[in-house]
């Protein structure tokens, strides 16, 4: 079946093992694809991939198409997106401002509009561009997700405000990012199986670490072996093995406030 996941280190590090025959798949075969979060988005919603890793931000629009597995997200606290500019602005002035997004359909997407739901002036482009939109003036601020969130000091930008903290003081719960989700078609006991390896490639991820694999570094491109821990001990926790109580009621937070949002 195909199988599709971001080349994020967080990504890598919990299917490693499954795409790379160091765990038994058993009868299960996959044809992998690659792509950014916002890709895996629109692929989803076409209904391109039999099992893939999506935004939380995306699932309301698919739960047709596909089952939401209990491994393999991304679920925490202090893991949101990050509201930065070039110098500090009031946050009474971000309804005024042009805001880089990345992608239509993420989770940071929601959480942006949840804060600030007047703000219509957006852009929205591929995660890795948005730094480099709001340094050379593109927008006037830009909401940035994985590696971004490590790095955006060093080149002089300023945190107008944790999203993700914002979701956490007014929910009270952790904050979904991405999941991983699989076809109605297939079979339940097909869909159980994936969901237990997924977790065994964890669990032996997780026995190697913190060495990093040659799959995890050749996907990771130009990032540094800090960041890429850093990425990895964020988003890969207990809720990357199962979601849990607390993290299906995130999820059930989360299209609760997606159905607000769009109902305004």
């Amino acid at each position: 079946m195909t199988l599709a996941f971001s080349p994020c280190p967080n990504d890598t590090f919990i299917f490693d093992a499954l795409v790379n025959g160091k765990i038994n798949k058993g009868e299960l075969d996959f044809s992998v694809f690659l792509e950014d979060v916002q890709t895996l988005n629109e692929w989803a919603l076409q209904g391109r991939m039999d099992c893939t890793k999506i935004s939380y931000g995306v699932l309301p629009l698919v739960t047709d198409q596909y089952f939401l597995l209990d491994s393999g997200g991304a679920l925490g606290s202090g893991v949101g997106p990050l509201l930065i500019a070039n110098k500090p602005i009031p946050l009474t002035e971000i309804n005024h401002l042009r805001i880089a997004i990345p992608g239509k359909n993420t989770t940071a997407h929601l959480l942006f509009s949840l804060a600030f739901p007047e703000a219509i002036n957006k852009t929205f482009m591929v995660f890795h561009e948005i730094e480099k939109a709001v340094l050379d003036g593109t927008v006037d601020a830009g909401v940035i997700i994985h590696e971004n969130r490590f790095t955006y000091q060093e080149k002089g930008l300023h945190k107008l405000i944790d999203l993700g903290d914002y979701w956490e003081q007014h929910l009270n719960c952790p904050i979904p990012l991405g999941g991983i989700v699989v076809k109605k078609t297939i079979p339940g006991e097909v869909r159980e199986k994936i969901q237990k390896l997924i977790r065994e490639s964890i669990e032996y991820s997780w026995t190697k670490y913190p060495e990093l694999s040659d799959y995890i570094r050749c996907n990771s491109q130009e990032m540094s072996e800090d960041v890429m821990r850093q990425h990895i001990n964020l988003y890969v926790n207990q809720f990357s093995l199962s979601l849990g109580a607390s993290g299906h009621k995130a999820v059930e937070k989360l299209l609760e406030v997606y159905a607000l949002i769009n109902h305004r």
